[in-house]
């Protein structure tokens, strides 16, 4: 593991991100389909791993199982507690190739589902089975991404940590494919208007049901071709984009409704860690200020604390 943050360029892992976008969601999908459901849609994430991403234990009729991607060794693994498992390779290949093989050793574990074979949060939804079109691998480019989600994974978990109100783990969303962590006020939101594509809208209704601030890490895509953290809330009151936000790079894009900072911008900052604090604090004392939050009651710093008890 490299400890300095990786360069990360659209243009080189565009292709490569699109097609394990697919291969995540056929996994996340699995999960989705044994797990309870969890508010907001929680049951459906992955984690940030020391080899890759995890999708952690998943009950089944015989114990648990968990799936593993691998971007040190790029192959995927398959675990039971029964002590069995079974692997396939990432490689240049086709999402229709990954999905038969992928259910093929799930089947072979005794590990029986269905799933919804087809994208969501996409356009357009080409069925897993049919999907020839994304078939790129660059394992270099991979590695280098999961790399820089470790970075963010560290940060995100200690800002998380200075709120104790309700508040997500540290996750990864295979429909956007971005890694996020949300915070709640503690009250109830108006009811979302939907608009993501291939997403139900009770789904969509669920998932933003109370007020939210939201801080995440997204790699990009052809409308904004470079990888960025976002900034949003829900409710957004009208005066939210006018708040100032550190650092200086930051900018608030009306047409979207966020808070964007360019990932290069962090990366090329003396201390990168600290200069994305800076954006996930401003941004949510910005959500926080313009929305009426009771902070008192949702904050704390626990760093005296942890001096205190003498671990």
């Amino acid at each position: 593991m490299n400890t300095k943050w990786p360069e990360l360029k659209f243009e080189e892992f565009k292709e490569t991100i699109a097609t394990v976008q697919l291969w995540t969601q056929i996994a996340g999908k699995v999960r989705l389909t044994k797990m309870p459901w969890l508010n907001h849609s929680w049951h459906v994430t992955f984690y940030i791993s020391p080899h890759g991403i995890t999708t952690g234990s998943i009950p089944y009729e015989h114990g648990i199982f968990q799936i593993d991607f691998d971007f040190i060794k790029h192959r995927v693994i398959l675990i039971t507690s029964n002590g069995t498992e079974s692997t396939l390779d990432m490689y240049p290949r086709t999402v229709a190739s990954f999905y038969k093989e992928f259910m093929e050793k799930l089947g072979s574990l005794g590990i029986r589902t269905h799933i919804y074979a087809k994208p969501n949060e996409l356009d357009p939804a080409i069925p897993f089975e049919n999907d020839t079109l994304h078939k790129a691998y660059d394992p270099v480019q991979m590695n280098h991404l999961w790399q820089a989600w470790v970075h963010i994974h560290n940060v995100f978990t200690t800002f998380r940590a200075k709120f104790i109100g309700k508040c997500s783990p540290v996750h990864f969303f295979w429909g956007a494919f971005d890694l996020a962590v949300t915070r709640f006020s503690g009250r109830e939101a108006p009811i979302h208007p939907g608009g993501a594509p291939n997403m139900p809208l009770n789904v969509m209704q669920e998932a933003y049901s109370h007020e939210v601030s939201s801080s995440g890490f997204w790699p990009g895509s052809e409308q904004l071709p470079f990888p960025v953290f976002y900034a949003y809330c829900y409710p957004t009151p009208a005066v939210f984009g006018q708040q100032t936000v550190h650092p200086k790079e930051a900018f608030y894009s009306r047409e979207m409704g966020e808070f964007f900072l360019p990932y290069e911008a962090v990366i090329h900052h003396q201390n990168p860690e600290e200069t994305l604090m800076q954006f996930l604090q401003t941004t949510y004392e910005a959500a926080a200020s313009t929305g009426n939050w009771n902070r008192d009651s949702l904050e704390a710093d626990f760093s005296t604390f942890e001096k205190t008890t003498g671990s």
